[in-house]
C-alpha cells in the first residue's frame, strides 16, 4: 500500500478531553452572560432550552447519523428572547454572540485537555511526508480552537466538522468530504481512530484502511467490526505505517 493521507478522530484520538454536559454550573454562567446581553433567564430555564433546540433540530434532520449545531442553538435562544436591550446591541456583537455563547458553552463544561503522551511529536513527523487531514464529530466553534490549544494548529487540511455537515460519524459524508478535499482515494488514505463503530465502522464502509486506536475513550468493540491494525500507544502508528506501506 502507498500510503498519501492519513484522517484522524479528534478526541479520544490526539486529545485526552473530559466534558460534562450537565454540570448546573455551565448554565449559571451562560445565565449571567445573556443577562449581559439583555436576556434575563434563570440557569435551569437556559438548560431546557439548549436541550430542547438540539433535540428539535435532530429531529428536523430527515436523514442517518443527525448532528446539532451549537451556534444555531444560541442563535435561536437570543432570536426568541431578544428585548430592546438586546436588540440595540451593535451588529458586530449580535453577530458574533451565538460563537461566543458557544465557546462559553463549552469551556464551561471542559475539565480537561491535554494531547495524549506522543501526539504532538509524531503529528509534526507524519506532516512532512503525508497529507494530513481531520474527520471529528464535533462543532467548529470549539473544535478548532482546542486543535489550537494543545499545539496542533496548522496540521491539517482539510478539518471536517460533523456540526458543519449536519451529520455524525459513521455517515460516509464526512469520509467523501475529506477525501474529496485531499483528491484523494479511499485506497491511498489511513484512517485513525478510537471509536470501533463511529471511526472503524464509518471509514471501512468507504474502503479505507483502518487504525484503531486504543484509549480511554470510545467503543471498543462492534460485532463485525475489525480494524487493519491496533495500537496502544500513538507513536506506535509509524510502526503501522511502515506496515502497510511494506506489504
Amino acid at each position: 500500500m502507498e500510503v498519501k493521507g492519513i484522517i484522524f478522530d479528534v478526541n479520544g484520538t490526539l486529545t485526552d478531553i473530559h466534558t460534562n454536559e450537565g454540570h448546573d454550573e455551565i448554565y449559571r454562567i451562560l445565565s449571567n452572560v445573556l443577562s449581559y446581553q439583555g436576556i434575563v433567564l434563570e440557569p435551569h430555564v437556559v438548560k431546557d432550552l439548549y436541550f430542547q433546540i438540539m433535540k428539535e433540530q435532530r429531529a428536523a434532520h430527515d436523514g442517518r447519523h443527525p448532528e446539532f449545531d451549537a451556534i444555531g442553538i444560541f442563535h435561536t435562544i437570543l432570536t426568541q428572547y431578544a428585548t430592546d436591550f438586546t436588540r440595540g446591541l451593535s451588529p458586530q456583537k449580535l453577530e458574533q454572540l451565538p460563537r461566543l455563547l458557544a465557546e462559553t458553552y463549552r469551556a464551561a463544561s471542559r475539565f480537561r485537555l491535554q494531547p495524549y503522551p506522543g501526539v504532538v511529536d509524531t503529528i509534526r513527523r507524519l506532516h512532512q511526508n503525508y497529507h494530513l487531514a481531520i474527520v471529528s464529530d464535533g462543532q467548529t466553534a470549539y473544535a478548532v480552537p482546542e486543535l489550537n490549544a494543545i499545539g496542533l494548529a496548522g496540521y491539517f487540511d482539510p478539518i471536517i466538522i460533523s456540526g458543519d455537515v449536519g451529520v455524525r460519524k459513521p455517515h460516509e459524508r464526512l469520509f467523501t468530504d475529506a477525501l474529496t478535499a485531499m483528491k484523494m482515494t479511499p485506497s491511498e488514505v489511513l484512517f485513525v481512530g478510537n471509536d470501533m463503530y463511529r471511526d472503524v465502522y464509518g471509514a471501512k464502509r468507504v474502503g479505507m484502511t483502518t487504525v484503531f486506536c486504543k484509549s480511554n475513550q470510545g467503543l471498543a468493540e462492534k460485532e463485525g467490526v475489525k480494524p487493519d491494525y491496533i495500537i496502544y500507544q500513538f507513536p506506535e502508528l509509524l510502526n503501522a505505517i511502515r506496515f502497510f506501506e511494506g506489504r
